[in-house]
């Protein structure tokens, strides 16, 4: 081997290194963003039901992209399967109205933890609804996150209330808008949709709002700006750790969700998971670690546990 193929080598193994310490760093963040804003979701909740704060989610979420898509060519915003986006927009929408919640109803530590059981059930329905193939090693992990589940939610106690319920709900309907968006995928551009999400999304939570629409004061409405904000740039940085470097490299740093949940809810509300909660999300993030790997293995898109669009609603 030459010098200059050496050397060539050696740019290149920086330049991947570099790549995935920026990823890992954005991903961080976008799990410290994130985590506030479930923590302001939950105490803003005790003022103003938590579908409306969802509206207004993505209300500011949407005008935050306008500037964004107006830019995009006009080819975008015609879609080439209208009637799944519709679905997918109303699969995703009872997804963010549940998990917003939930978020009223349980310790955002205990919310996240059990978020990470999303990408589970992404698989077993890529399985049975889309036609993927999966070995025994890929179901005993899905077996696996599950048990983690039940350590979490531990069915027949008082832990496994109506909180819990919803929050696992919550996963059912966002892994089911991710399958959507699989199938999307191969006919729409990613700016299609994002227009088509954010457009529809902003629609149907007004709708509901209505039900349950209260005046908010200065203070409230400063709240759910920040809490759009705050969501939609958590987003973004997530986005951009998965477009530096792979998937199964940042992965892990998913994790800080937990983390950073536990300590800004400890902060802010004294409430601090127990130690099942912590046994129960590593044994699920352990396994869509895993999985993560295997579908990378496979040269299949990136984990659906760590995009953007399946972080539990938000």
């Amino acid at each position: 081997m030459s010098e200059e193929t050496i050397a060539k080598t050696g740019e290149k193994s920086a330049s991947k290194r570099k790549a995935a310490i920026k990823g890992a760093s954005f991903m961080a963040v976008a799990g410290l963003l994130i985590a506030i804003t479930h923590v302001l979701v939950r105490d803003l909740s005790s003022d103003v039901h938590p579908i409306q704060i969802a509206f207004f989610r993505n209300l500011v979420g949407f005008l935050m992209l306008v500037p964004f898509l107006l830019r995009q060519d006009r080819v975008h915003w015609k879609s080439k399967q209208p009637k799944l986006q519709f679905i997918r927009a109303i699969i995703g929408t009872c997804a963010m109205l549940s998990w917003f919640t939930c978020l009223s109803m349980l310790p955002v530590a205990d919310a996240t933890a059990i978020s990470f059981v999303t990408v589970l059930f992404i698989t077993i329905g890529a399985s049975i609804f889309l036609g993927e193939k999966m070995g025994i090693r890929r179901w005993t992990a899905i077996a696996v996150g599950f048990v983690g589940t039940l350590i979490i939610v531990r069915p027949g106690t008082e832990v496994f209330g109506p909180g819990a319920i919803v929050a696992l709900g919550s996963t059912v309907f966002w892994a089911a808008s991710m399958l959507c968006v699989k199938v999307l995928s191969r006919t729409d551009s990613s700016v299609t949709m994002v227009f088509y999400a954010n457009v529809f999304f902003t629609i149907f939570s007004f709708i509901p709002a209505l039900f349950v629409w209260s005046s908010p004061d200065q203070h409230a409405l400063i709240m759910m700006a920040i809490i759009g904000v705050m969501a939609t740039l958590g987003h973004l940085c997530m986005a951009q750790a998965l477009k530096l470097t792979d998937a199964t490299v940042v992965a892990p740093v998913d994790y800080t969700r937990l983390l950073w949940a536990a300590g800004i809810g400890y902060i802010a509300f004294s409430e601090f998971p127990d130690v099942w909660t912590w046994v129960g999300g590593t044994v699920i993030f352990l396994s869509t670690i895993y999985i993560t790997y295997r579908e990378s293995q496979r040269g299949k898109a990136s984990s659906p546990s760590v995009t953007p669009s399946t972080t539990a609603g938000t």
